[in-house]
């Protein structure tokens, strides 16, 4: 812990004790996590439409069945396992050709991944 974390932990400590974060407005309620500060002005007002209505973009939507696909390599064996392998083969081929960079390095991540899920 830094220095700064050490003294704004001991300064929330405090503040607890003389119950200065007592009532409140919003407490007990969950957190409003809708932080778009990060995109810009005009385009606001879109992807808050999209996420209201349940649009995810399709990279998410992948990102999602990969990480659904390897619990599934992990979870079974036999026929099921070869079939998840191979959907995650084409899906992982599918993001190395639409994404921009080194591609040597993503096929360098994608043996190491599949020799840890074959182990």
């Amino acid at each position: 812990m830094s220095a700064f974390e050490s003294i704004a932990e001991q300064r929330i400590q405090e503040a607890l004790a003389r119950g200065e974060l007592e009532c409140l407005p919003g407490q007990g309620q969950p957190l409003i996590l809708d932080d778009d500060r990060l995109v810009p002005q005009e385009l606001r007002m879109v992807y808050h439409i999209l996420r209201n209505s349940g649009y995810v973009p399709p990279e998410v939507q992948t990102l999602k069945d990969i990480a659904e696909l390897e619990r599934e390599v992990l979870a079974t064996t036999g026929e099921r396992r070869s079939q998840a392998m191979k959907k995650l083969r084409l899906l992982a081929m599918q993001v190395s050709t639409t994404r921009t960079g080194n591609l040597q390095l993503e096929a360098d991540y994608y043996d190491r991944l599949m020799q840890r899920l074959g182990d």
